[in-house]
């Protein structure tokens, strides 16, 4: 009986940290869906052999992956016409499902948004990038929510993106 309290006591206090560890939220899930989308931006450039950019929103905290030739369209008919509002269509006919679009959590905001060394944090949109040979353009981002601070960095020779942890 001893036994079986005690496995009881260290199973009722491991519980917590897996229900932290399997569920995302704030920081964790903004960082994971801004990572995610870096990387299915990638595998659809490299896979579809065709430009593909992720257009961030940086007022709105949210971001879509678009082909490059439909958002140069979508331009095109932007300036063509009067309503210059309309946001990039994602890409139709994809293989991929699910992360087309995205927004950070609630909490989470972007704190700096460089690309190609710009700032493009006061931008309505801001536009990255992903080549068919696996190369993108350069991008730093930092995201905060409260006391936490996370980077994301775009590495532009391998378009794979890392992220760490802003250490004040």
């Amino acid at each position: 009986m001893v036994v079986v309290a005690i496995i009881g006591l260290v199973l009722a206090m491991g519980v917590p940290s897996l229900q932290m560890a399997l569920n995302k939220e704030g920081m964790r899930k903004g960082v994971s869906d801004v990572l995610d989308a870096c990387s299915e931006a990638r595998a659809r450039a490299i896979f579809q052999g065709k430009t593909t950019e992720i257009v961030f929103y940086p007022q709105d905290n949210r971001w879509a992956i678009t082909d490059a030739s439909s958002s140069e369209d979508q331009m095109a008919a932007d300036n063509s016409s009067d309503d210059n509002h309309s946001a990039p269509v994602p890409a139709e006919h994809s293989p991929w499902s699910g992360a087309a679009s995205g927004a950070l959590p609630n909490g989470v905001v972007f704190a700096m948004m460089d690309i190609n060394f710009e700032d493009y944090l006061e931008s309505p949109d801001a536009r990255v990038r992903f080549f068919p040979n696996g190369t993108c353009d350069e991008m730093t981002l930092v995201l905060h929510s409260r006391d936490e601070w996370e980077k994301i960095t775009l590495e532009f020779a391998t378009a794979l993106a890392t992220a760490s942890e802003v250490k004040k």
